[in-house]
């Protein structure tokens, strides 16, 4: 099957005459090979004589066999003989609503999943897929004949009884199967097959049944065949939703498709003609398709372009077996042709979170039309198509892998699984649906988040990683990292830099959280307007529940509140400090002990940058002979040095207490204020004075001028400001602008 086509007649059950009219035009060397259609219901008539004889394989399953073998030529065939056997045997007299014998289903789901390149297990356990269900066969029967591993694909994909669950059986059926999918995505493979034949027969059911599982297959199964990387499943499954769902846009696609292939001439031929040329020129072997796109992509690019052209209808295919020629092929299309840049994407460097690799390109034609170029190898091909099912069996050691080079071949000798898949979003799935308080919630928060259909990587700075959705934000992130203990974060560094728990990260991005050392934190309500992912909202919405009237925070202290001035209208906060201790610490010398070069000047300390010992220091005079003191790497310097004044040599004398102004930016919270007073003196500063900048996104910012009995102990006051929990930088005040 194609990844990027599908036979236009596979909406059968709604437009079964749509075949001949729809297949767009091309060269029949150009067309993949593919095998007569299969007649289920001869099969099924040949299914009720009984089964084969002992060791023969029955003929039933000759056409599974030999899609079987053009993948795997080694393969044991002894259990798919023995498991259409049981199959055939338990469902005798069952029927289809079609009318056909109900074998045919897992018949067809089988040959589905055997040209896709599934392994012996997965047919064998397909073939069995329903007989628990339907049958009187259990699941111990299926582990004496077959083995563990078909046992619990069986099981996996085995639906809930209404009886016991009512109207709850649905949501928790797919919530067992995905659980079970987290340790074989071989299940899910299964489902997908089976909803693609049950799609295909559609046309029984009765129209509104056919419309509700059309949307569950939209919603659910879908994106889940888009995650695991089945492309070939997944397009078709698109275009038998198209068809119920949207008849008209459906039927009007279809007279699209139809009138480009009965048009002269088509521009896909002949650009793949040259592109043979241009290869065949450069000595590298490669393969050129022509690839028709399916229902759904002709329509969304209808929408987008307005009207069609022969180009639109279609892209190029160029298959080579060497990564390196992948790029090779690409220099001589963009040196050849005239190349569409900003179409030019490289999921080969950069794969897709579904497996995916390819080089997209596009070309130019002199009539201005564009056609879309796919570059990849026969490997990345195999897995663009079949995605997870071309890994095989997760548990195979590297000698076995299906695919040299793939993912799967690396696997652990422990057993552990090899799946790429399993880290990334159905790791996080996995973990949010446990905590999903009951069927409907589950339900709904898993068609939001199948909704979600890019996923971006975030680095730790321990060189952790992790997979967040597009959009995600710092909160995302943290319940992503800790789980529930996340109630407790109160901020983030994205990049080396301070951020709100708001912002959205973007792939690529390293991000430390930072965690308030309080137990009694709580998350906010406002954290609901940024949680992207279920996780986050769930964790989020659970506590709130439990704790009615908590999360109400705005995430400063009330100390802090932001005041308007009455002078200018802005707000401020000022120190809790006692009006006394202020004043009596402002009447304290406000210069620390400064020798001059300019003897009898009085010198003053400048109030930009605050210098206290230690610091390398220089002087300059001002207005009414005094000298001002200020840091060497103060801004002001420069700008005092630039019209030529002079600088004074100062140096420090002996000093004792000096006074000191400090910025110390933070993350709101209760009690920050009375913390930072707290952790300020004990190690003996006085606070002269304090204000609190009006919070931003639940960031403030702090400035104490600050006396100190002794300059060594600056070092030790800075230390203890940044342990208060919710402080995370601290530094000399730093004002640019002309001395006074």
């Amino acid at each position: 099957m194609s990844a990027e086509a599908t036979n236009p007649a596979t909406p059968g059950p709604v437009a079964p005459t749509a075949a001949a009219a729809t297949t767009p035009a091309v060269p029949r060397a150009d067309r993949r090979k593919s095998r007569p259609r299969i007649d289920l219901r001869r099969l099924g008539r040949a299914a009720l004589l009984g089964p084969a004889v002992r060791g023969k394989l029955p003929d039933a399953i000759s056409h599974v066999v030999e899609a079987h073998r053009a993948h795997h030529p080694d393969a044991d065939l002894d259990p798919l003989r023995r498991a259409y056997v049981l199959a055939e045997s338990s469902h005798r007299g069952q029927m289809r609503k079609s009318g056909e014998p109900y074998i045919t289903h897992p018949l067809a789901v089988t040959l589905i999943l055997a040209e896709l390149g599934a392994e012996t297990t997965t047919l064998t356990a397909s073939l069995l897929h329903d007989t628990v269900e339907d049958t009187d066969v259990t699941l111990d029967q299926v582990r004496e004949q077959f083995g563990e591993e078909v046992r619990y694909l069986v099981d996996g994909v085995t639906k809930l009884e209404k009886v016991d669950y009512g109207a709850a059986a649905e949501p928790e059926t797919f919530r067992k199967m995905l659980v079970a999918t987290g340790s074989d995505v071989r299940v899910m493979s299964i489902k997908l097959a089976d909803r693609l034949h049950n799609m295909r027969t559609l046309g029984v059911m009765r129209p509104e049944k056919q419309a509700r599982i059309a949307k569950v297959t939209r919603d659910v199964l879908i994106p889940l065949a888009e995650r695991l990387g089945v492309q070939a499943l997944k397009t078709e499954l698109e275009d038998l939703v198209f068809a119920i769902l949207h008849p008209d846009e459906y039927e009007h696609t279809r007279e699209l498709i139809a009138g480009n292939a009965a048009r002269r001439g088509d521009p896909l031929a002949e650009v793949a003609d040259e592109v043979r040329g241009v290869l065949r020129e450069a000595d590298i072997q490669a393969e050129v398709l022509i690839r028709p796109r399916h229902f759904v992509s002709v329509h969304r690019v209808a929408r987008k372009r307005g009207r069609l052209r022969g180009a639109d209808f279609g892209r190029l295919l160029v298959l080579v077996h060497e990564d390196a020629d992948c790029y090779g092929v690409l220099g001589e299309l963009h040196t050849c042709m005239t190349p569409v840049v900003s179409e030019f994407k490289d999921f080969i460097a950069v794969p897709k979170f579904n497996l995916y690799q390819s080089l997209h390109t596009a070309v130019a034609r002199p009539d201005g039309q564009v056609v879309e170029v796919l570059i990849r190898t026969h490997q990345m091909h195999k897995v663009a198509e079949a995605g997870v099912v071309a890994l095989g069996n997760p548990y195979a050691p590297a000698s076995e892998a299906p695919l040299s080079g793939s993912p799967a071949s690396d696997a652990p000798a422990d057993g552990e699984r090899a799946d790429p898949t399993r880290p990334g979003w159905l790791s996080r799935l996995l973990d949010w649906q446990r905590a999903a308080p009951d069927p409907d919630t589950f339900w709904s928060t898993l068609r939001e988040d199948l909704a979600q259909d890019r996923e971006i990587t975030v680095f730790r700075p321990d060189g952790g990683t992790l997979g967040l959705p597009e959009g995600a934000s710092c909160v995302d992130a943290a319940y992503a990292q800790y789980g529930e203990d996340a109630h407790a974060c109160i901020g983030a560094r994205v990049n080396g830099r301070l951020a709100t728990l708001s912002t959205v990260l973007r792939d690529g991005d390293t991000v430390q959280l930072l965690m308030g050392q309080d137990p009694a934190s709580e998350p906010s309500r406002e954290w609901l307007e940024h949680a992207h992912t279920p996780a986050a909202r769930i964790a989020i919405q659970r506590w709130l529940a439990a704790h009615p009237g908590g999360g109400t925070g705005s995430g400063t202290d009330e100390a802090t509140a932001p005041r308007p001035d009455p002078a200018d209208g802005t707000a401020t906060a000022e120190s809790t400090a006692p009006e006394s201790t202020a004043r009596e610490s402002a009447a304290r010398s406000r210069s620390a002990d400064v020798l001059s070069d300019r003897p009898g000047a009085t010198v003053r300390l400048a109030g930009c940058c605050t210098p206290v010992p230690p610091d390398e220091i220089t002087g300059f005079a001002v207005r009414g002979g005094v000298v001002t003191v200020h840091r060497l790497e103060c801004a002001t310097v420069a700008q005092m040095k630039s019209p030529g004044r002079a600088e004074i040599g100062v140096r420090w004398g002996d000093t004792t207490e000096i006074r000191v102004t400090l910025v110390a930016e933070s993350f709101g919270r209760p009690h920050l204020l009375a913390d930072l007073t707290e952790a300020i003196s004990s190690t003996g500063a006085d606070i002269v004075s304090a204000t609190v900048e009006p919070p931003t996104q639940q960031r403030v910012r702090h400035t104490y001028t600050l006396q100190l009995p002794d300059a060594a102990r600056l070092p030790a006051l800075m230390r203890a400001m940044r342990d208060v929990p919710g402080v995370y930088d601290v530094a000399r005040a730093q004002h640019p602008g002309p001395a006074s």
